[in-house]
Formats: structure tokens, C-alpha cells, sequence
């Protein structure tokens, strides 16, 4: 049975830079009171006249491509990781299809928002070990800013997120790659962070469009304590689950690229783990949080910065909207 290794992996985010003095100037806020809270200094937001969930993670999958030194054509299969399609339906993995001109590949569209992207990783190691496909493309891709809620009433969530699209090129291999992941979900807690509408369980009236009067079913609701004090104990589980599974200790890790949600959330996990500065990649003052497009961000930006070495073992892990959370081993 085939490993599974990432070969190559690439980023996009939009050019517009969000300061937090820019929403400050939208809203009761400040620089201070973001950074303390999130640790947040500025974000993406797209145009909506240049930037798509499909072309973003295009850009990123070339970057991804190119660094591997691979071509468009060398892929037989995507999964796209987005809680942001495009489209209602279907999903952004077709659109991007369309722009890299693979049609008649198959593209699966994984629904698990900040943890899509682990899901998604494991989607396509399954499918490298079982020998189905040879060179996959994953993709995490979103557009939040479009739908945040950015006066004071919506501050809470609108400081937090940005845009942008993160790609890895998975393929087969004799030599040891992605050694595990773990997947992890708990519906009890899928109204602590959600997204109401536009929802199919709804009388025919509130589902359809040009009916609706009241919006806020279209607005992130996050219950920001729940989350946060969830994200720290599952986070943990999920990473000693993985280590355990390998054999191996705390310190073996190399490298944690954690899902960048909050600061904090990375910070506690750091000092639990007992890890340098150096041995823990986070980006979130620069991006915020990109959901399922966070940790392929942060994983090309280190690879960039040659914090990814040959033999090094890279833990990722994530939480996340439904409760999910997940994590990964990877040797480098």
C-alpha cells in the first residue's frame, strides 16, 4: 500500500489589506481591543469584481503545482474544502476545476468549515493508500468578508475573519508522508457557531429569497465563550491522540500548525505542549481567521520560510464550526 506526501503547496489571499484602525472607523472598536482578544492586526478582504472562492484556490493550486513541479494535468482528482461555495450550489471545487481546465475529473466539496481542511487531507490519503488516484489536489478556500456584519452589533465576529484560498498537491509515495489523521465531531454544539440560512428546513416562505424580510438568519452567530473553551480541551485530545497513535512524544513535533482562530487559543496550546516560539506557526495577525483556508495558508507560508525541513514532523490540528476537530502527523 502506497504512502501518501505532500508535494508541493501554494497560497492566494486578496489584495486589499483590512487594518484594524480601518474598523475601527466602521464600527466601536480599536486596535487594542482586537489584539488583546484575537490577536488580530489586519486581514483580506477580496473584491468582489476580481476574487472568487474558484479563482483564489486556482492561484494557489498554480503556486502549489509550480513548487512541485507539476502541471495542471498532472492532477487526477480534487477535494475542495470551502463553507463558502461560490455558489449555493454547486460547490467552488467545479469552478476551480473549470479555471486550471481539468474538466472530467472528479471533485468531492467538504463541508466541515475551520477543520475542512484536515478532513479534506484525509479524504485524499485515504484515496492515495487505497490506490484509486495518484496525485490529488486539496484545496481549503473561503470569502467571509461579504457576509460579516461590519457595524457594532457585529463586531464580535467581524474583526475575526479574512479571505483567501490554501492548496496542497498530495501523491503517492514509497516513503512515509501523512503518517495519521484523526476526525472528530460533536452535533450537540452546532448552534454555538453557525450560520442559519439559508437553510432547506425552513416553511417555503422563509426559504425563498425575494420572501424574506428579516436577514439575521444570514449572520454568523458564535457563541464565543462555548467555542473557545471547547477549541482548548479538544484541540489537546485531538493532537495526543495523534502523537499517540505514531508512537511518539510531545517532543517529536517539529512543528504544530494549528488552525488560526484565535491567538490565545495557539498560545495556550504552545504552552501546554511546552514548544518554543519557533516550533509553532501562526500567521493570524496577518490574515485572521481564513476557516478551511488556514492552515494550507500557514503550512505554504512556512514551507516559504524553510520551517518545514526534510525528516521534520509536522503536527496540524484544528476545531472548529459543528463541533469538529481534527488533526494530522505528517513527516516532512
Amino acid at each position: 500500500m502506497p504512502y501518501s506526501k505532500i508535494v508541493g503547496l501554494g497560497h492566494h489571499v486578496p489584495d486589499t489589506v483590512i487594518t484594524n484602525e480601518y474598523l475601527s472607523t466602521l464600527m466601536d472598536t480599536n486596535d487594542a481591543w482586537i489584539v488583546e482578544r484575537t490577536g488580530i492586526k489586519e486581514r483580506r478582504w477580496i473584491d468582489p469584481a476580481v476574487d472568487t472562492v474558484g479563482n483564489m484556490g486556482a492561484k494557489a493550486a498554480r503556486m502549489a503545482l509550480k513548487r512541485a513541479n507539476l502541471t495542471e494535468k498532472d492532477v487526477d482528482f480534487i477535494v475542495f474544502a470551502s463553507i463558502t461555495s461560490d455558489y449555493y450550489f454547486p460547490g467552488s471545487g467545479v469552478i476551480m476545476q473549470r479555471e486550471l481546465g481539468l474538466e472530467g475529473i472528479g471533485a468531492i466539496e467538504i463541508k466541515n468549515a475551520c477543520s475542512g481542511f484536515i478532513y479534506a487531507l484525509s479524504v485524499a490519503d485515504q484515496f492515495i493508500k487505497s490506490g484509486m488516484y495518484k496525485t490529488i489536489l486539496v484545496v481549503g478556500g473561503e470569502i467571509q468578508s461579504t457576509a460579516l456584519d461590519i457595524t457594532t452589533r457585529g463586531r464580535n465576529t467581524a474583526v475575526i475573519f479574512g479571505d483567501g484560498a490554501g492548496a496542497a498537491i498530495v501523491q503517492a509515495s514509497d516513503k512515509p508522508g501523512v503518517l495519521s489523521t484523526h476526525l472528530h465531531a460533536d452535533g450537540r454544539f452546532a448552534e454555538e457557531l453557525y450560520v442559519r440560512d439559508p437553510g432547506s428546513s425552513r416553511p417555503h416562505a422563509e426559504r425563498q429569497a425575494d420572501q424574506i424580510l428579516d436577514t439575521t438568519g444570514f449572520k454568523v452567530v458564535m457563541n464565543g465563550n462555548q467555542v473557545f473553551k471547547h477549541a482548548v480541551v479538544r484541540f489537546m485530545e485531538v493532537i495526543n491522540e495523534a502523537l499517540a497513535k505514531n508512537n511518539m512524544k510531545k517532543e517529536d513535533i517539529d512543528l504544530l500548525v494549528p488552525h488560526q482562530a484565535n491567538l490565545r487559543i495557539s498560545q495556550y496550546i504552545q504552552e501546554k505542549l511546552a514548544l518554543r516560539d519557533d516550533q509553532v506557526y501562526n500567521n493570524i495577525m496577518r490574515y485572521g481567521n481564513t476557516t478551511a483556508a488556514s492552515i494550507p495558508i500557514a503550512m505554504s507560508e512556512a514551507w516559504a520560510e524553510g520551517k518545514m525541513q526534510e525528516g521534520n514532523i509536522v503536527c496540524l490540528a484544528a476545531f472548529g464550526s459543528g463541533f469538529t476537530w481534527a488533526s494530522a502527523l505528517i513527516k516532512w
